[in-house]
């Protein structure tokens, strides 16, 4: 009866734990959502198109085809992609469309990520590279 007892205790404290670890979420990781944004998003290969690396761990790099950026971030519960901590160069380039340095989040259909400025506004779509 003991043994029994002991048994459903640890199933118990397993699933609490479990369920606890899944609402504390990662950076880099989906919290609840469906959506897998990490690889790489644009074209890598020219130096003047935006491009982002979502990084498993939820760290990112990119260019908006001129500056530099990189930050981290977490897709939520509604698959919304959130990113945070970004960081940017100030260059300034003649001729080059620098909108993907206004990202504050993303959403991700099939092979096509929509990024979306700190107004909720789309600002720019990026093809999935990899």
């Amino acid at each position: 009866m003991a043994i029994i007892r002991g048994a459903a205790l640890a199933s118990g404290a397993a699933v609490v734990l479990l369920l606890l670890t899944g609402c504390l979420g990662m950076e880099g990781s989906v919290k609840g959502g469906s959506v897998d944004p990490a690889g790489t998003w644009g074209d890598t290969s020219d130096a003047t198109a935006p491009s982002l690396v979502l990084e498993d761990g939820g760290d990112f790099s990119g260019t908006d085809g001129c500056n530099q950026l990189s930050g981290t971030w977490t897709v939520d519960e509604s698959d919304h992609v959130h990113f945070e901590n970004v960081a940017s160069t100030m260059m300034a380039c003649e001729d080059v469309d620098t909108w993907l340095a206004g990202l504050d989040e993303a959403t991700v259909g099939d092979d096509t990520m929509t990024v979306l400025g700190q107004d909720g506004y789309e600002i720019g779509t990026l093809e999935r590279a990899d």
